[in-house]
């Protein structure tokens, strides 16, 4: 929490307001907030109730004209609000823009870089990339007041998948844009809007499906067939590493109708291994 608040403080831009919602902690945390940081931060404690209401409880709070998050073990580094407000200010047809991305491990060594011109259009109109490949890192975001108006915030019923949930609606609505600069530093993971919470496949499947649903006469059919196959795909496997064997079988049976090529079904083929290794893994633990 500390380094995600220090390098919001130390931006060239200088940030209006840095809101922290706590959600729930009961270790001290805000006690230790406030004695470091003071009236620097504006500090909110709410009941534990998963990270959409905490981030809809702080942008609710927030007066300025453009809004940016930051997850307690990522960070900004000096030039990210600067170099993404002077974005937003020379393109005004869009309504939020993105950045590259240096993921690290749990010692915050550097493992890759994640490129946003690899997964959004030059054009700004970003849905059927988004569909197709679903990795955003919500800290590497900038958008406009307005956004967050017009598209609700995030879905408090989701406890998993709610940053993807977010910006498949932004994205319908409004371009977004990309400054091709590593502006920020996040965990591994956090890049897909998946975690290790039980419900993570459940909603992300439920997420996709739902854009997808509401792309139609937007998106082309054939990408909208890709986009399910292959979040039926990525999700089936993770279904085999929760050992919910059925749900996996359920999947992967919907990714193989949905498959929009013969190589789609060799990769889906290819899966199969991997399930029997799973099943044996399991057998092999009972034994």
């Amino acid at each position: 929490m500390q380094r995600a608040v220090d390098s919001a403080l130390a931006q060239t831009h200088p940030v209006e307001e840095i809101i922290v919602v706590d959600d729930g902690s009961t270790d001290g945390t805000g006690e230790a907030l406030q004695a470091r940081y003071g009236e620097r931060i504006r500090y909110l404690w709410q009941p534990n109730a998963g990270v959409s209401a905490a981030r809809n409880a702080g942008m609710a709070l927030a007066s300025g004209r453009y809004f940016a998050l930051l997850d307690s073990d990522d960070l900004w580094r000096p030039d990210k609000t600067a170099r993404q407000v002077e974005w937003l200010d020379a393109h005004p047809d869009f309504g939020m823009v993105l950045c590259d991305v240096v993921r690290v491990d749990s010692e915050g060594r550097p493992t890759d870089v994640f490129h946003r011109r690899e997964v959004l259009r030059e054009d700004g109109w970003a849905l059927s990339s988004l569909l197709l490949n679903p990795s955003l890192v919500p800290a590497s975001t900038l958008f406009r007041r307005e956004v967050y108006e017009t598209c609700g915030g995030f879905d408090p019923s989701l406890r998993t998948a709610e940053d993807l949930d977010f910006h498949l609606r932004v994205a319908t609505l409004r371009k977004i844009g990309v400054i091709e600069a590593e502006l920020v530093e996040a965990m591994r993971g956090h890049e897909d809007g998946l975690s290790e919470e039980a419900t993570t496949y459940d909603d992300y499947v439920k997420v996709v499906e739902r854009a997808i649903a509401e792309a139609e006469g937007t998106v082309e059919e054939p990408i909208r067939r890709e986009a399910l196959a292959l979040t039926y795909h990525r999700n089936a496997r993770g279904m085999l590493i929760r050992r919910r064997w059925r749900d996996a079988w359920r999947l992967w049976r919907a990714a193989w109708r949905q498959a929009p090529s013969d190589s789609a079904r060799r990769e889906l083929i290819a899966l199969i291994p991997f399930a029997a290794k799973r099943l044996v893994s399991v057998a092999i633990g009972r034994g």
